[in-house]
């Protein structure tokens, strides 16, 4: 039954995708008392020639790092494959990062804007690569596995936990992270499973909550004592996870039809019933979700304090983990859907940022 739950909702994306997308420039829309704007645009306003999805953003907002297979992004766009860009807000410039694989997964951004992991395909198994955004230079990253996956940064980009998996065909699996300044590796959690873990890591790297997707139980490990702590959930339920806020003290996890929010300090649960959590903000107080059924808003961020919402989008759209900023000023989110901004003509998927205040 646990199984058959991770196995459910195992992608942490949560999808609901129809018809086209617009504009560059900020613009009020859909009377939800915010502005939006379309990112995955070249530095002229230009709308991406292929479809861009996998959006997140710092937590202060500046930089939004997405995949896409336009052409059209930047001068020297690798033309073909599926590529990975970071788009800085302030300058409204945009890059591409270097890779030898296309993207497997949505890429990730430190929280300073400094490093992007992208998680590809190369010959028979899966590598890590980390870029600098500002040069796009490829450092490269090792792992113990012959394939490794799943890539979470810390604040600084120093810190990266991840999946290594071991044998071919793999049967084995290790939860670690690793410090590419030191060149040193610590092994979290080990399974004799090749299910997903999900790491997520804290901006200071000392916390990675990771998932057991064969127990369907979710964990806590504290670097400075070495060990982890949980299941943090009910035993009697499956759960599956979905982030780490930033700052350790938070833990979004799905079990059932209904999101939990995991205070760390307290050990208590905050229940957000029938929706499906998709991403937290930094500080642990804002919640982006999915409704479980199909109707009303497709993306509502929630204040976990106030219990009050803001709509992100009200026509169909999805969005990843690390989708909002520090105080839930913003919010990047995909969608195919027409009207969310002026100007759509080609009907592709593009990376919009909700902002709010």
């Amino acid at each position: 039954m646990r199984a058959a739950l991770g196995a459910a909702v195992a992608a942490c994306a949560v999808t609901a995708l129809l018809p086209a997308a617009a504009s560059a420039e900020p613009t009020t829309a859909g009377g939800l008392g915010s502005s939006v704007e379309r990112v995955s645009v070249a530095a002229d306003g230009t709308q991406a020639d292929g479809d861009s999805a996998g959006a997140s953003i710092t937590p202060d907002g500046r930089h939004v790092v997405f995949s896409s297979s336009a052409k059209n992004l930047t001068p020297d766009a690798t033309t073909g494959s599926e590529k990975v860009f970071v788009r800085d807000q302030q300058t409204r410039q945009i890059k591409q990062m270097s890779s030898n694989s296309t993207p497997i997964q949505p890429p990730v951004i430190s929280g300073d804007g400094q490093y992007v992991a992208q998680w590809g395909k190369l010959f028979k198994d899966t590598k890590i690569f980390l870029s600098q955004a500002g040069t796009g230079r490829t450092i490269g990253i090792g792992c113990s596995g012959l394939s490794c996956s799943q890539p979470s940064l810390s604040a600084d980009g120093r810190y990266i936990a991840h999946v290594a998996t071991f044998n071919r065909p793999a049967s084995r699996q290790s939860v670690e992270v690793i410090d590419w300044h030191a060149g040193a590796k610590v092994t979290v959690a080990e399974f004799e499973h090749t299910l997903p873990a999900r790491p997520s890591i804290s901006g200071d790297g000392r916390y990675v909550a990771y998932e057991d997707g064969e127990a369907g139980d979710v964990f806590v490990w504290d670097r400075t004592s070495g060990t982890s702590s949980g299941p943090i959930e009910d035993s009697s339920k499956g759960a599956t996870l979905v982030q780490l806020s930033d700052d350790g003290t938070k833990v979004v996890y799905l079990s059932g039809s209904d999101t939990y929010v995991h205070d760390m300090p307290s050990g208590t649960d905050q229940l957000v019933p029938n929706v499906r959590g998709v991403a937290i903000d930094p500080t642990g107080r804002y919640l982006l979700y999915a409704p479980a059924d199909t109707t009303g808003p497709s993306l509502t961020l929630r204040d976990l304090q106030t219990d009050t919402d803001k709509i992100v989008s009200d026509q169909p759209a999805s969005a990843v983990s690390h989708a909002v900023s520090a105080g839930g000023r913003d919010v990047v989110f995909q969608s195919t859907a027409g009207g969310i901004v002026p100007g759509d003509t080609n009907g592709k998927s593009h990376v919009f940022v909700r902002h709010f205040g």
